[in-house]
């Protein structure tokens, strides 16, 4: 089985911090797949870890890569892919 992937541009202005990161890690956990994601060309993590996600230390502009593979992958990653690109700070402040 080939592994999907989509490459994402982090949207929210303050990175994936604690909250946008305890959400991700949360959708990825909900998708049932084995989701890893991946800082430019760094070491792929497990998209479902808060601390592997937030040790990414990812910031606003920067690119990741997701991957999964498995029944509704495609599906799983372009939820995961709209969350980064979408700013989850802007309500915050």
């Amino acid at each position: 089985m080939t592994a999907i992937t989509r490459t994402v541009r982090i949207a929210s202005s303050h990175g994936l911090h604690a909250r946008p990161a305890k959400l991700f890690a949360q959708a990825a956990k909900d998708t049932g797949l084995a989701v890893s994601i991946a800082k430019d060309a760094g070491k792929p993590v497990n998209a479902a870890s808060i601390l592997g996600v937030i040790a990414l230390g990812l910031e606003q502009g920067d690119y990741v890569t997701l991957s999964a593979e498995g029944e509704g992958a495609e599906r799983a990653l372009d939820a995961l892919a709209e969350f980064l690109a979408t700013d989850h700070d802007e309500d915050a402040a």
